[in-house]
């Protein structure tokens, strides 16, 4: 892999959007902790009728399909063999490992007896017949499959740094205390460098094998997603309950990955003030709407063939949200079969932004909306459930923010044309807000 294709953001990691991070990531962990402490009753209003609240809805259902980004340029950059998009692959990694940690993490949170969840490592304890089941070992499998595609980046920055910060505090330490450097620090310290540099070639010579297993794995547990509401036939909505669902899931979250890496793109290049990759976007928004386009004529189809269409027209309170999503969907692929739209990073942004909101309310459809118990049963999130989810994608963001600060994740700025293009691109853009706006 060629290594030099990405770098870090020089910047200060302190700054206000951390503050306010770091405070929802602590109200939200603090909740957790309430919730471990006091029971599950304590934070949430999940009940027998709705044993799966937001958490399940959107940390796993819909925040893994949101974390497909590093799913859906593998498929690209290896199968396809586009590899003028491999520069992009880093931070698509970065996203989904966050993405794919905090959803399993979600789970330990909501599972009700978590002093349980030991049987889940005892083979015995096993029911391989469940969809549930595969979903759980294909997220921890995939997740540790993400964590060794992002390791390069690790060993890279282990292998180049010099420590002097750590230097520079153990000085002051020094200093402030009387305190020596601990002895033969310097050593320890290019020991870990070597053993970076001896791992770094090695890891590459296999890491074939782990992108391989990076592809297969969410090709599985993306449709055993869908598969897991199957069963459920009598309590999910007709408009989304159909023997398409594993289908649906598969598509649903590649045209939402390529999506997330268009709106991951084109925010971190405004918020680091870096020239914004217009071309490499342009190319994955030639693939979105032809996804989306196959994902729409199942959804019709299967409609048609199971004489649902008028309930799909009858503007009631399910139809209304089958259509939000519907429109939501289509509006934003259509705007990307535009070769004209497609050169903007304004239309990027909008039509991304709204395919991927079309498609993760599909699956709050399927999950929670759609679906119905029977009498008796009602669930709205807790303001606790809202804010443990809050501070789970909070800390996701804060990571995100950290790491392209401290390891070498976004792409590459080779030319003094695209330097100069970081230093002008927000000026510009604000040139171009005020002439709208007149």
């Amino acid at each position: 892999m060629g290594h030099d294709e990405y770098q870090r953001h020089d910047a200060k990691i302190l700054t206000p959007s951390f503050i306010v991070l770091l405070t929802l990531t602590l109200i939200g962990f603090g909740l957790i902790a309430l919730r471990f402490i006091k029971g599950i009753g304590a934070v949430s209003n999940m009940s027998d009728g709705y044993p799966w609240g937001i958490w399940i809805t959107y940390d796993v259902a819909t925040g893994t399909a949101i974390a497909c980004g590093g799913y859906a340029m593998a498929i690209l950059i290896y199968i396809r063999n586009h590899m003028h998009y491999h520069p992009m692959i880093r931070s698509a990694i970065l996203t989904s490992m966050f993405g794919y940690g905090l959803a399993g993490f979600s789970v330990m949170v909501d599972v009700g007896r978590p002093w349980n969840s030991y049987n889940f490592f005892i083979p015995s304890k096993w029911q391989a017949n469940s969809a549930m089941f595969e979903v759980a070992l294909c997220v921890m499998a995939y997740t540790t499959v993400l964590l060794l595609e992002f390791l390069p980046a690790v060993l890279t920055t282990l292998e180049k740094t010099e420590w002097k910060t750590l230097q520079y505090m153990l000085d002051k330490l020094h200093q402030r205390t009387g305190i020596n450097r601990p002895e033969r620090l310097d050593e320890r310290l290019e020991s870990v460098k070597e053993v970076a540099a001896w791992l770094k070639p090695r890891l590459d010579k296999v890491l074939i094998f782990v992108i391989v297993l990076g592809i297969t794995l969410p090709t599985m547990h993306q449709s055993s997603l869908g598969s897991l509401l199957l069963i459920a036939s009598t309590k999910v909505h007709p408009l989304w309950h159909t023997g398409f669902l594993p289908l649906l899931f598969l598509i649903n979250c590649m045209f939402i990955g390529y999506s997330i890496a268009i709106l991951e793109s084109v925010i971190s290049c405004y918020a680091f003030k870096r020239p914004f990759e217009t071309k490499e976007l342009s190319g994955l928004a030639r693939i979105v709407p032809w996804l989306t386009v196959i994902w729409l004529t199942v959804v019709i189809g299967d409609l048609a063939w199971r004489g649902q269409l008028m309930a799909a027209l009858s503007f009631d309170f399910y139809s209304r949200f089958f259509l939000l999503e519907f429109c939501l969907v289509a509006g934003g692929s259509m705007l990307l079969f535009s070769g004209r739209k497609r050169e903007s990073i304004r239309w990027l942004f909008a039509s991304a932004a709204l395919i991927v909101l079309g498609g993760a309310l599909y699956r709050f459809n399927v999950y929670l909306i759609g679906f119905n118990p029977g009498k008796g049963w009602h669930y709205f999130p807790s303001l606790a459930e809202l804010l443990i989810t809050v501070g789970i994608v909070a800390f996701e963001i804060l990571g995100y923010q950290v790491l392209v600060k401290i390891l070498p994740v976004l792409p590459k700025l080779h030319t003094r044309q695209q330097l100069d293009a970081a230093t002008e691109h927000v000026d510009t853009s604000a040139e171009h807000v005020v002439a709208e706006k007149a």
